[in-house]
């Protein structure tokens, strides 16, 4: 098989991001709001979180599950990134300090949303 391009893999992030929102739309009783916002949404489709893993699982990257990142630490499901990052609803104005030991992708989404990470 060929290797993935970076075609195949916006794609993928476009399937992921769609995945998140039925997500949440089929646990709206659950986490309390019907949607996320749009605004996590786009950052989420911008954000490569091929580019935040170990290169041999790039090619999953965006399926809905947490990978591993080396030092038993892992990069979180992307549906609990999305929900986490919408529960704070950051404002394009606000700062942001993020303290945590994964490989930055966390703050890469953050940094689409806050003036400042």
């Amino acid at each position: 098989m060929k290797p993935m391009t970076e075609t195949h893999l916006a794609i993928l992030r476009r399937h992921m991001v769609e995945v998140i929102a039925l997500q949440a739309d089929l646990m709206s009783e659950g986490i309390g709001k019907s949607s996320l916002d749009e605004r996590v949404l786009v950052a989420m489709r911008r954000v490569q979180r091929h580019l935040f893993v170990p290169p041999q699982l790039a090619a999953i990257a965006y399926q809905d599950t947490p990978l591993p990142i080396g030092f038993s630490k892992t990069v979180p499901q992307p549906f609990i990134s999305a929900l986490m990052t919408d529960l704070l609803d950051l404002q394009p104005h606000e700062t942001v300090l993020r303290i945590g030991a994964g490989l930055g992708y966390q703050t890469a989404v953050l940094a689409e949303l806050a003036r400042q990470v």
